[in-house]
């Protein structure tokens, strides 16, 4: 975008073109972001479903003012955008539509065809109005129609996708379940495995996987987007959801196994957490992994917050051990939460963990026995403690 951005200023300040963009961002917010960093003012339009049903992009079209698509553009200008389109004649105009108002779909006659039908497109389009008119408070709503419209066709990859999106809208939302980031990664590799070659689908998994499936790093210029745009003395847009760990990773050509840590309880002696203080959600990326494939396995952890329990940060980090079974391999086997400033926090931490599989992999899963160390509070001036709690992290094998 900036480079036609820089390509089309003097138009766009003539008034000549107007520039507007289309994103299929899962988090539009950051696109926001982008756009202030790069000092671009255009119009920035939202489709995270791919409501569009692009299957690469970027996309980029050239519409004259009768709303006609005269050119689809391959490259940026180097100037000669003018010539090419703007003082080009394609012939008579036609007249400009009118501008109107969308309009918004009856949402209650939507559900009513999609009982009456029972079939999956008519469950989809109920989906598909819910997800972008129904607003947040109407996120369930949207998953179940997309749950039925796959359960009636389950080969329809794009609604494989939508419910994905729908999934984790609703994790980084008020209505989180724990099981909705890994629902969103089974729905994603469900859509790519019907059909490989979507771009948009095979990115969303990419953003959340292993170094070795990354073509770049996702959000790596967030932090210098906010360190420049304050420099300018502006006030950076806001994230509703921060990236981490594998949206920062680069790729790496090769992956690399360290054993070398040092068990930290190794003879299990301390006291065990059984899910009174800490809960811990498993989510792996893909959802299943080849023979000799590799994983990244996000371990979310936070207090739970019935029993008043929150971070004790006097102390060590948190310490996550990880002992794979024979043949299966590590980035590391100890891993660290370092320690915010804050004496008491309750904050979901994340650790986030590769494991590559042997090529004899076999069955349908294995379990990796790991177990984190931790302190924590009880209650608001409770004890504060030293806990372990054991975790198994299953990870599905593709064959």
């Amino acid at each position: 975008m900036p480079g036609w951005h820089e390509a089309t200023e003097q138009l766009q300040a003539d008034g000549t073109i107007q520039m507007v963009g289309i994103i299929q961002e899962q988090h539009p917010d950051r696109a926001r972001l982008f756009m202030q960093w790069k000092d671009m003012g255009w119009p920035i339009l939202v489709d995270s479903y791919d409501l569009l049903e692009v299957p690469v992009v970027p996309i980029t079209l050239a519409i004259d003012e009768s709303g006609i698509i005269r050119k689809r553009l391959r490259a940026v200008p180097d100037g000669a955008l003018a010539a090419s389109f703007v003082e080009e004649t394609f012939g008579e105009a036609g007249a400009a539509a009118p501008a109107t108002a969308p309009t918004v779909p009856d949402l209650n006659a939507l559900v009513l065809a999609a009982r009456a039908s029972d079939e999956g497109r008519d469950w989809k389009a109920y989906g598909d109005a819910v997800a972008v008119w129904g607003g947040p408070d109407r996120i369930d709503d949207a998953i179940a129609a997309y749950e039925e419209a796959v359960r009636q066709d389950d080969d329809d990859g794009m609604t494989h996708f939508r419910l994905g999106v729908a999934y984790r809208m609703r994790y980084d939302g008020p209505r989180r379940r724990d099981s909705d980031f890994q629902k969103a990664v089974d729905e994603w590799s469900t859509a790519l495995a019907v059909d490989p070659n979507q771009y948009i689908w095979r990115r969303r998994i990419q953003q959340y996987g292993p170094r070795l499936d990354k073509p770049y790093p996702f959000y790596d210029w967030v932090v210098t987007a906010r360190e420049e745009i304050g420099a300018r003395g502006e006030e950076p847009a806001p994230l509703v959801v921060e990236p981490r760990g594998s949206e920062f990773a680069a790729p790496v050509r090769e992956f690399t196994a360290d054993a070398s840590a040092v068990e930290p309880d190794p003879l299990g002696r301390v006291l065990r957490d059984e899910g009174e203080f800490v809960e811990f959600v498993v989510v792996s990326v893909p959802a299943a992994v080849e023979p000799g494939g590799v994983v990244r396995v996000h371990l979310m952890s936070e207090p739970i917050s019935e029993t008043e329990a929150h971070w004790n940060n006097e102390a060590e980090p948190m310490i996550l051990w990880v002992d794979p079974p024979e043949g299966w391999e590590v980035d590391s086997r100890a891993f660290t939460y370092p320690l915010p400033p804050e004496v008491v926090t309750k904050e979901q931490r994340t650790i986030e963990i590769e494991i590559r599989a042997p090529e004899d992999a076999r069955g349908r899963s294995v379990t990796i026995p790991a177990y984190a160390l931790y302190y924590v509070c009880e209650d608001v001036n409770g004890v504060c403690m030293y806990r372990r709690q054991d975790l198994e992290l299953k990870i599905g094998i593709r064959r």
